[in-house]
């Protein structure tokens, strides 16, 4: 009960909750719309017209996440609205897929692309807007808690239906989600608006640079590497890594953003960083080794948990903070979303790519990828850090004079 208590007095669910609810189940959609899109592709057996078939759809990804960036703060709930049950018909259109058209299969890749992107860093801005500073870590830890935990529910639900059960699960999914949305917001008022930095005005900021090139070397090495680490340990053994990476990630997270809000957002990115540094080192040394497979199992779930509660959701709107944040958004969150195409080029020739050479090219990136994080600024404001200080030192206090009393 008191852990309860502790989460209702950080986060106010009447203002946050259908901004957690929106993020959460949208995520959840995306995951596995996405998986569901590549194995659908890959089953075509056609390798070149596959690879046309993924640029179309990260192409159109990107530049709908552009664009939604710009036109969606002036409409953002009623535009909310209309992207998530825009979601819901593209799901139901993958079962449309076949050998047979390769036009109408382009079409589905770009709708496909569109629908996810163009609303995506709204969701996020809108979480952001609704969240105080000072608990939106806490308040992402949440969102990817529940993220995780829905993972492996839904992770088992992908194993065992077939293709046609999975994409009406997944489109009744996204309508359940639009309409709870549009019921938890019937009675929101509009967020005021504030000033709106241009996409070249973000890429020329040093603070944003600093952080955006740690991620973009991060989400390329994850997800390059990706098909690599399924060679070395087995297909098997990947899937249970991938069901027990979402596990700890439903753990970790509420605790990274938990911990993010007390000492700052820099100190667990860091810490972040050389966890995955530590367990690609591991695996170049020891690429074999069962224990080493089983160390990158934790490593990466504790990681990743810290990483998408601060960095993902907190970060870009702390940088953002006293600004509309879609853009920022967009900056922070293509690089994740793009990085997948890096598994789609890598996993044909992966068979080919030593273990060793692999890993510690990982390694290398991933250790040099800490120095701008070093000279990064803290975005959560030092006042907010030493109040919570100042906090924990007077509850402390109370704690030990009522020991003693």
């Amino acid at each position: 009960m008191k852990a309860l208590d502790g989460i209702r007095a950080r986060i106010s669910w009447k203002t946050t909750g259908p901004a957690i609810f929106l993020v959460f189940t949208s995520f959840v959609w995306y995951i596995f719309t996405y998986l569901m899109f590549n194995e659908i592709v890959d089953n075509l057996e056609l390798p070149q017209t596959a690879i046309l078939l993924y640029s179309a759809y990260f192409i159109s990804l990107a530049i709908a996440a552009i664009v939604g960036g710009k036109i969606f703060p002036k409409i953002r709930v009623k535009a909310l609205e209309v992207w998530i049950f825009l979601g819901s018909f593209t799901t139901i259109l993958l079962s449309v897929i076949s050998i047979e058209s390769f036009v109408i299969n382009g079409l589905i890749s770009i709708l496909l692309g569109i629908s996810i992107g163009i609303g995506l860093p709204s969701c996020l801005s809108y979480f952001a807007e609704l969240t105080k500073i000072e608990n939106r870590g806490f308040g992402g830890g949440i969102i990817w808690s529940l993220v995780g935990i829905c993972a492996l529910g839904f992770g088992v639900l992908f194993v065992t239906l077939s293709q046609w059960e999975m994409i009406i699960l997944l489109t009744i999914w996204r309508i359940f989600s639009g309409l709870v949305f549009t019921f938890l917001n019937r009675k929101k008022k509009k967020i005021p608006l504030n000033n709106e930095p241009s996409y070249l005005e973000l890429i020329r900021n040093k603070d944003i640079l600093l952080y955006l090139f740690p991620w973009i070397m991060l989400t390329i090495i994850n997800f390059a590497e990706a098909p690599i680490i399924e060679l070395a340990v087995g297909p098997d053994f990947f899937m249970v890594l991938s069901m027990t990476t979402w596990v700890l990630v439903g753990i970790f997270a509420i605790i990274g953003g938990y911990i993010g809000d007390i000492v700052g957002r820099k100190k667990v990115v860091i810490a972040g960083f050389v966890m995955l540094g530590i367990e690609y080192a591991a695996m170049s040394t020891f690429p074999n080794s069962l224990v080493t497979a089983y160390m990158f199992l934790i490593l990466d779930g504790v990681t990743w948990g810290l990483l998408f509660s601060v960095f993902f959701m907190s970060l870009w709107g702390d940088l953002g903070e006293h600004h509309i944040k879609e853009k920022y958004y967009v900056i922070g969150g293509l690089p994740y979303l793009l990085a997948n195409f890096f598994s789609v080029l890598i996993k044909p020739i992966a068979i080919g790519i030593p273990l060793s050479a692999a890993f510690t090219f990982a390694t290398f990136f991933l250790f040099l990828a800490i120095l701008p994080l070093v000279y990064s600024p803290e975005t959560l404001p030092k006042k907010k850090i030493e109040e919570i200080e100042l906090k924990n030192y007077l509850n402390n206090a109370q704690k030990i004079r009522e020991k003693y009393a």
